[in-house]
């Protein structure tokens, strides 16, 4: 029993140190652990359970729209990366090298691929030869490694699982139009399946992808005033195909350069899911992305007959929900805890009286309330109230970011407000990147994107004072 208590200890509260808050619940919600290599975590079965219904829904997203699964290699010879010199630059502190191969050192250096677009451009650089063979629209998932010197579970680890889409066009029209619509999904999933609103827009030139013409973004925001870049979409014009020799022949006959896109997600949306909708007693999962659904905990387990409802009651609502029964011998007050830390969205309990009253009563993780229900028709309302809980959590996540999303006209109003009151800084620029290293020196806040939506604030720039070109989001970010 002591180790029991032990097991569901109250975790660090949120509002006095949000950090280790983030790190007991990964650990205690079972969903991470580190592993003997620094910066790598080991996923364990709850994490990774949540992470497949994530990839699950997002790859049937992106192969509606197109796009074919495909498997390249984890090495990338030295020389094929230093192919486009802007894209090697931008990932050479994090690239790691393999320089051995058993005893005997290699003829030339090969790193684990930090990204894969060399290898996709030297594979279409063999496969293009015609319009006829456009686009090509592709997409992998695996992991990546990046040398990164501060690491946290999901949001920033050496290694990490992503998806990458990589696609050639004939035009650089067809490029933009794929670049914008990837992002877009990724906002819908956002939306629909994590509950997790997001600002959509384009990055500064600063914080452009290596190599890229444009970046586009969403951006998230937790619960503690931080912003998590979420998702990213690029459109590379013509510039890796023009490095890497990709050309194909068009309807005249001429040869023409393909114009490319890239756009991935991460294991980062698994720290978005834990930061955005998290409490003091651990995880709150949206349904869609619930490993379990409903827990149903009997009560007085060993009385005659409510174990055997329970089975009932399981197997009818299996077509309906992911649902499971614990039949351990914790007590239900262990097991009420156990299962608020691990996010079940809703707890179902059953006991003796409850049979006599052919009821059960419904316990939502979001809010915390209880209602009874009748047996009859169970499968009509616990998909209702899924339904709920789902919209439920998207509601409340957008009245957290809309809440701390202020504005700023210049830099006193900017840092009090960040001082204060942490959120997202909607504030005016000038377009000239020395007011965006400015601000970054001045107050550790960063550019998080020049959203599609516009608005007109002010006609000068927070920082100089100049003449205002775009309204940005600005904020401290993980």
């Amino acid at each position: 029993m002591a180790n029991e208590k032990k097991l569901v200890a109250e975790i660090t509260d949120m509002e006095k140190d949000f950090p280790q808050w983030y790190t007991d619940v990964v650990k205690k919600a079972e969903l991470a652990d580190y592993s003997s290599l620094k910066g790598c975590m080991i996923i364990k079965p709850y994490g990774f359970a949540i992470w497949e219904l994530m990839q699950r829904q997002m790859d049937d997203r992106i192969k509606a729209t197109g796009h074919e699964n495909v498997y390249l290699p984890l090495l990338i010879p030295e020389s094929l990366l230093q192919k486009e010199k802007d894209h090697v630059e931008g990932f050479a502190p994090e690239v790691a090298w393999v320089t051995h191969g058993g005893e005997n050192e290699l003829p030339e250096r090969v790193c684990v691929r930090p990204t894969s677009e060399t290898l996709f451009c030297d594979h279409y650089a063999h496969i293009i030869q015609s319009y006829r063979d456009l686009p090509k629209l592709y997409n992998q998932w695996c992991s990546v490694v990046r040398w990164e010197k501060t690491t946290r579970p999901f949001l920033r680890t050496t290694e990490f699982l992503w998806q990458e889409g990589h696609t050639a066009h004939a035009t650089d029209e067809e490029s933009q139009a794929e670049t914008i619509k990837m992002l877009n999904v990724y906002a819908e999933f956002c939306k629909n399946v994590l509950a997790v609103p997001v600002i959509k827009g384009e990055k500064t030139p600063k914080e452009r992808f290596a190599g890229a013409k444009a970046t586009y973004t969403i951006e998230s925001l937790m619960h503690d005033g931080k912003a998590l870049q979420s998702g990213t979409s690029h459109n590379f014009g013509d510039g890796f195909a023009k490095a890497y020799g990709i050309q194909y022949t068009d309807q005249n006959n001429e040869l023409q350069y393909v114009h490319q896109s890239s756009w991935g997600v991460s294991t980062r949306l698994m720290g978005a899911l834990i930061m955005v909708h998290g409490d003091n007693s651990g995880l709150v999962l949206p349904p869609a992305v619930a490993p379990i659904q409903v827990i149903i905990v009997p009560i007085a387990m060993h009385k005659a007959g409510v174990l055997e409802q329970a089975n009932e009651l399981e197997n009818r609502l299996k077509a309906v929900c992911r649902i499971k029964t614990d039949r351990t011998d914790k007590t239900p007050g262990w097991k009420f805890s156990e299962y608020e830390m691990k996010g079940v969205p809703i707890r179902l309990e059953i006991g003796p009286k409850d049979i006599e009253k052919h009821q059960v009563v419904l316990a939502r993780r979001d809010t915390g309330e209880k209602v009874t229900v009748s047996i009859d028709g169970l499968e009509e309302s616990i998909s209702d109230l899924l339904k709920q809980i789902q919209e439920n959590m998207y509601q409340k996540a957008l009245k957290n970011l809309n809440e701390k999303t202020y504005t700023a006209t210049n830099m006193e109003e900017f840092e009090e407000i960040l001082d204060e009151h942490p959120g997202f800084i909607k504030a005016m620029w000038c377009g000239d990147q020395a007011c965006e290293d400015e601000i970054k020196e001045l107050t550790g806040a960063t550019s998080r994107c020049i959203p599609f939506e516009q608005e007109e604030i002010s006609d000068t720039c927070v920082c100089c004072g100049k003449k205002a070109r775009y309204m940005l989001y600005w904020g401290r970010a993980y």
